[in-house]
């Protein structure tokens, strides 16, 4: 009789245990996601030496339409804001995704967007940072890189460059 009382007792306290009745499944909400928003439609302007975003005049938000915006920008009276691209031409852009090299763990891939202009003179680390950091407001986008095409030369690369090394 003892091993019985013994028995039932140690059920249920095993059913008890914990001191929590069991529930149903209950919904509370959609799981959590990460959203990377889309670039503003603004540029990168130069105000009191130092970058500022400015709103450009565009009708979506793709970055070679902003970038089209920053270059023509620099052919308008622009107030109390500047910029270092005077001279220069926006000639197009082309998104290159970096191709998987045999043996290479599959990673996420990044990307790299390569920005064509075309001007006579110096293009100085604020333009450069204009161009690439206007350009990174897609988060797409790991690098830029400048090229400038020449009309009698060989086309040469300005560089590979991030909005932080550039600020």
């Amino acid at each position: 009789m003892k091993t019985i009382r013994a028995l039932t007792i140690a059920v249920l306290l095993t059913v008890t245990a914990c001191g929590i009745s069991p529930t149903d499944v209950q919904d509370r909400g959609n799981a959590p996601t990460i959203r990377i928003p889309p670039p503003s439609k603004t540029i990168y302007l130069i105000r009191d030496g130092r970058l500022a975003l400015e709103p450009a005049d565009v009708e979506n938000d793709t970055v070679g339409s902003l970038l089209g915006a920053l270059f023509d920008a620099s052919t308008q009276p622009l107030g109390n804001r500047d910029t270092a691209l005077r001279g220069f031409t926006y000639m197009g852009i082309k998104d290159s995704v970096n191709p998987v090299q045999r043996d290479e763990v599959q990673l996420p891939r990044t990307s790299t967007l390569t920005v064509f202009v075309r001007g006579e003179g110096t293009l100085t680390k604020l333009g450069k940072a204009q161009i690439v950091c206007t350009a990174q407001q897609d988060a797409a986008f790991e690098l830029v890189k400048i090229v400038r095409e020449n009309e009698n030369r060989p086309s040469e690369s300005e560089g590979r460059f991030t909005c932080g090394e550039l600020k």
